[in-house]
């Protein structure tokens, strides 16, 4: 497996700081994301792109995934159409972006039936939300072809596909192999168990998230250090190594620590050495 971070990881906003930050950490890849505005954004172009390609591969680092926090306040599941469409038109510019970066995946929040942080988020009834999530999926799946990039959906906390069973079946029914599953281990905890979720998901995972959760007293500030909350990382891993996945793990740490933010990338970079390879 290789050892990739997310850019919100960071706090360190200048792109050469966090490619050489990541690549002094011991990570091999940044997971970079599309935002409204920043240095990936939905006017970004081409040569904007290959800019970023080329500072990276100076800096030693690969470019392999690109994540978007736009789905949580437009997705493919509001009543609204105009905003569907916009959410669909999203992910249509993010696989664009991410050919031009040479990735192999992109990351998207597939919708919601309700967001607990997001106070005015809409209640969407879960059965129109799986039909429109559906359908989304169905029209993108050919983009992402024709791009070569993997759709990854990513399993948040949106009341929306609670179990792995509703995950693979979606994913199946969509039936591309480019949409899959980006598949977050600490997520999971305050509802499951992440290595049951990936013997389930199978082959479907194309990408994986590192994080940790603290399933008491519960909430968004249960995530913790990696190896300082209650995700059993050796059974995720006996896992992974059942079902064959050998990709890029990404540490999705966020925020960065109030004082010294760089410490978070040292000490998850070696935290991940010991949960990969037992060193």
């Amino acid at each position: 497996m290789k050892k990739g971070i997310s850019i919100w990881s960071f706090a360190e906003a200048d792109l050469g700081r966090v490619f050489a930050l990541a690549k002094d950490a011991g990570f091999d890849g940044v997971e970079l994301a599309l935002a409204e505005d920043g240095p990936v954004n939905m006017n970004s172009t081409k040569e904007d792109m290959e800019k970023i390609s080329a500072l990276a591969k100076e800096h030693g680092i690969e470019l392999y995934s690109l994540a978007s926090g736009m789905y949580w306040k437009k997705n493919y599941t509001s009543n609204d159409e105009a905003t569907r469409r916009y959410a669909i038109d999203t992910t249509k510019k993010q696989l664009e972006l991410a050919s031009y970066l040479g990735m192999e995946s992109i990351l998207v929040v597939p919708g919601a039936c309700g967001v607990d942080f997001e106070p005015d988020s809409e209640v969407i009834p879960y059965d129109v939300a799986y039909d429109r999530a559906l359908s989304a999926l169905s029209e993108l799946a050919p983009v992402a072809e024709k791009y070569g990039v993997v759709l990854g959906i990513e399993n948040v906390w949106n009341k929306f596909l609670l179990s792995p069973i509703e995950m693979r079946d979606l994913i199946d029914k969509v039936n591309s192999p480019f949409v899959g599953s980006y598949f977050d281990v600490g997520n999971v905890l305050y509802c499951g168990y992440p290595e049951h979720w990936i013997n389930i998901l199978g082959k479907r995972i194309t990408k994986v998230h590192f994080k940790d959760y603290k399933r008491e007293p519960g909430g968004l500030n249960c995530f913790v250090d990696l190896l300082s909350g209650d995700v059993d990382y050796i059974a995720v891993m006996d896992a992974f190594r059942n079902i064959g996945y050998d990709g890029w793990v990404t540490a999705e740490m966020l925020p960065p620590y109030r004082q010294f933010p760089e410490a978070i990338l040292y000490n998850t970079s070696k935290s991940m050495d010991y949960i990969l390879g037992g060193k």
